[in-house]
């Protein structure tokens, strides 16, 4: 692909990008693994950076009062939409550290790689995100609408509780669009499969596992239960242009049992079921039931199994030109950059969005290794052109 990058961000041209490199180091240095560690350091380290800019900003909290994110707002001098730049800076946890070769707060840079635990998802994208609202502050009287940066710390836990606290502050503006800075250089992320979770709870008499009357155990049944679902069939991919991915039902987590003496009688499965246009929510579920119900049917318990839904979002794709992928696109093409359109397997914060009526794209920044794993790394010599990209899309929009 032709890449107009920069190799060396000591270039005086580059000064943006060191320091987006030097704010991104400072909070890959603050451990903010989901649900382990204190959210408060990595957010005072964003929050000393916007308010030494003048930049508005305010925390955003949960259900339980707890800080899920923080909100920077740059209101433009003309009515219009309002869009906003998500990125998230809770990490996943580091796993086995001494599979690392690198400490995974490290922040060093190494051979041009940003090293540590975040550097990829997504703290590199938060410190651009800053930037790019510090550099349009000055200019917002002469644009339409407003920015919003929004900076998640309630991303890896699943909840999105950045995301739903934003759209339940009736501060806020509604968002009439959402860029999120997942890394990754060739591909703009405009769609994705949903998804429908269910717990599954098999029943059985329970029993001794030596006694001479047999029983069969809800982890047998439940055995029985995954072979059904594994068998299920669902549709292939209708239409690869309208979207790309099939359907899939896997079943992911299996609890029950104890000891060795005691045959269970209850024994829970994780379902989890990624949905498309053509085979949603209530098709997940009508497959599942279907499943239990033969089950069931041939092998009889006291209770039936039960199905407690756990969540659900639905599918989402962006065509190339509505917004704001057709920003993000255009001014990737501008860049010089052979870019596509892709719809990913995985869900993401854009699925949340598209069931509140919100297009999001999920994905264009840096190239990356080691995301989720270890010795996670960004690459950042392509720092300059992904910043030009986003400076010129979030241009794009508040200009109208």
């Amino acid at each position: 692909m032709g890449r107009r990058v920069s190799t060396n961000l000591q270039q005086p041209d580059d000064a943006r990008a060191v320091s987006v490199v030097a704010l991104a180091q400072d909070l890959i240095r603050q451990p903010s693994r989901a649900g382990i560690d204190d959210y408060t350091p990595v957010l005072g380290v964003l929050e000393d950076w916007l308010a030494a800019r003048g930049l508005p900003h305010r925390r955003l909290y949960g259900d339980p009062g707890d800080p899920v994110g923080l909100l920077v707002e740059i209101p433009g001098g003309r009515t219009g939409k309002w869009w906003t730049l998500d990125a998230c800076v809770d990490t996943a946890p580091y796993g086995d550290e001494s599979a690392w070769s690198f400490p995974p707060a490290s922040g060093d840079i190494v051979d041009g790689w940003l090293r540590g635990r975040g550097a990829a998802d997504s703290k590199l994208a938060a410190a651009m995100f800053c930037h790019i609202a510090a550099d349009l502050a000055p200019r917002a009287p002469e644009l339409s609408g407003g920015l919003a940066v929004l900076l998640d710390v309630d991303e890896h836990t699943g909840n999105f509780g950045g995301a739903r606290a934003l759209l339940a502050d009736e501060a806020a503006a509604r968002p009439a669009g959402v860029m999120i800075g997942y890394p990754g250089m060739e591909e703009v992320v405009v769609g994705g499969r949903g998804l429908w979770r269910a717990v599954l709870t098999v029943h059985a008499p329970s029993g001794h596992s030596g006694s001479s009357r047999t029983v069969v155990g809800a982890i047998s049944r439940a055995a029985h239960l995954v072979r059904l679902l594994d068998a299920a069939e669902v549709p292939g991919v209708e239409d690869r242009a309208e979207f790309p991915l099939p359907a899939k039902v896997s079943v992911t987590a299996c609890h029950g049992g104890q000891g060795f003496s005691v045959t269970p009688d209850r024994c829970d499965l994780n379902v989890d079921v990624r949905t498309t246009p053509g085979f949603d929510a209530h098709d997940a579920e009508t497959l599942v039931r279907k499943a239990v119900a033969e089950l069931d049917a041939a092998l009889p318990a006291p209770r039936p199994t039960e199905i407690t839904l756990v969540a659900t979002w639905p599918p989402f794709r962006l065509i190339d030109t509505e917004q704001p992928a057709a920003a993000l696109l255009e001014a990737a093409a501008g860049a010089g950059l052979a870019v596509r359109s892709k719809t990913a397997g995985p869900s993401n914060i854009g699925n949340l969005l598209a069931a509140e009526g919100i297009p999001a794209t999920a994905g264009f920044g840096v190239p990356y290794k080691g995301l989720h794993g270890n010795d996670e790394r960004a690459h950042l010599a392509e720092l300059p052109t992904v910043y030009a990209v986003y400076q010129r899309a979030v241009l794009g929009l508040l200009r109208g």
